[in-house]
């Protein structure tokens, strides 16, 4: 009881004091996840903390097992992308999540809409059943996803209450090339490179979470991610990421930034989408191509 009075205390507190500078759609979505984690620290209190070290073990999830798809190692410099600019964050307690999903005990926050689409369910298209029953070469079997199903959602939001943080341009790495106003983020649609095991899989960062909305010091620095219900979860991916990997429920993966340029175009990640950087790069050559061929046939008259 004494807990729970202290929960809603520090909820009620903090929202009286932030929601006059905020929309209603960011209370409902990066202020909600803000309330869960006051929600956590009173909770971790009680709570014995589970101390992730990073190393590069793959830990056994407490989920089902998935059929995983096909292998892409053994494909060298493409699959890795070099050296690369970013280094790898080992070890990560990755969860799955999955647009539409429900309010649940530990995660009172819906997921019909992100934190930068209040739409998100919409754009999408539909409810991303995480049911493999309900799914096929990692889509949802009613209906062909309009935004890329491999996305990911990582601890850090750079805008709040309609305005770019102001550690932002300090801490994120593409921040100069890819400002564009106040407000606007830079980091939705950014891809990132998973590995669990012998695979590695691809996606785009398209939401915030799990849990918090301002730990920079981990997606962008050399923090571990902080205590949470979820054994200090850093790393929320969708379904179509989970069962390319095989992942169960809490396993750990290592995960880098990478620059589009490093991401294999032959992967499933590179199908779908109207956010998927692969699926806008063909509609413009498609476009381009079609343009040269109505200038042909109109000089051939």
């Amino acid at each position: 009881m004494r807990l729970s009075l202290v929960i809603s205390v520090c909820v009620v507190a903090v929202i009286s004091g932030k929601a006059f500078a905020q929309s209603q759609y960011e209370s409902s979505t990066d202020f909600a996840k803000y309330a869960m984690k006051l929600r956590e620290n009173a909770l971790l209190k009680i709570e014995p903390k589970v101390i992730m070290s990073p190393t590069k073990t793959v830990f056994t999830g407490d989920g089902p097992r998935y059929m995983t798809g096909p292998s892409l190692m053994g494909r060298g410099a493409e699959l890795s992308g070099g050296p690369g600019r970013y280094s790898w964050k080992l070890g990560i307690v990755t969860t799955i999540f999955w647009i539409g999903e429900r309010p649940s005990g530990n995660n009172p926050v819906p997921n019909d809409r992100s934190s930068w689409d209040r739409n998100w369910y919409y754009s999408y298209g539909g409810y991303d059943s995480p049911d493999p029953g309900a799914r096929r070469n990692f889509i949802p079997v009613n209906f062909v996803p309009r935004q890329n199903p491999f996305y990911v959602a990582l601890p850090y939001n750079d805008v709040e209450g309609g305005r770019t943080k102001p550690e932002a341009s300090q801490v994120i790495p593409w921040f100069k090339q890819a400002f564009v106003r106040d407000g606007q983020t830079v980091l939705k649609g950014r891809w990132i490179a998973i590995r669990h095991g012998s695979r590695i899989c691809y996606a785009q960062w398209e939401d915030c979470g799990p849990f918090r909305t301002d730990h920079w010091q981990y997606v962008f620095g050399n923090e571990r991610p902080r205590p949470n219900l979820y054994q200090g979860a850093g790393l929320d991916v969708s379904p179509a990421v989970r069962d390319y990997l095989g992942l169960g429920n809490k396993d750990a993966t290592d995960w880098r930034f990478v620059e589009f340029r490093e991401v294999p175009s032959s992967g499933p990640w590179a199908m779908y989408g109207g956010n998927n950087t692969f699926v806008l790069l063909r509609r413009q050559s498609n476009d381009r191509f079609a343009r040269r061929l109505v200038l042909k046939t109109e000089s051939n008259d």
